[in-house]
């Protein structure tokens, strides 16, 4: 398999309760992950109840809210400062790797 993201664009949700504030700041800090990666992501923000009827291929959101899309989503990143670019970019890449879309 290619890498994930060169190829063709990922399609990413980034999760929180409403929609309106953590899922945002997320949003902004993962396309610069994204960016800095050198990958193509279309990177949505959302809330938890819509993301259930959303495809993805990757979900990042806070522990809370991303456990119950384990097994439904390919790639799901817990992150605990929505502003550390190092920390997502850390888990995406690992997760990532672990799931065949980039080479270890």
């Amino acid at each position: 398999m290619g890498r994930r993201g060169v190829e063709d664009e990922l399609r990413v949700l980034t999760v929180c309760g409403v929609g309106m504030g953590s899922c945002l700041i997320l949003r902004m800090t993962a396309e610069e992950v994204f960016t800095r990666l050198g990958l193509r992501a279309r990177v949505t923000a959302t809330d938890v109840s819509s993301a259930h009827g959303m495809p993805a291929d990757i979900l990042i959101g806070q522990e809370m809210h991303t456990g119950e899309f384990e097994g439904r989503v390919p790639v799901v990143i817990s992150v605990a400062n929505f502003l550390d670019k190092d920390e997502m970019q850390r888990k995406l890449v690992a997760a990532m790797e672990a799931a065949g879309w980039l080479a270890a």
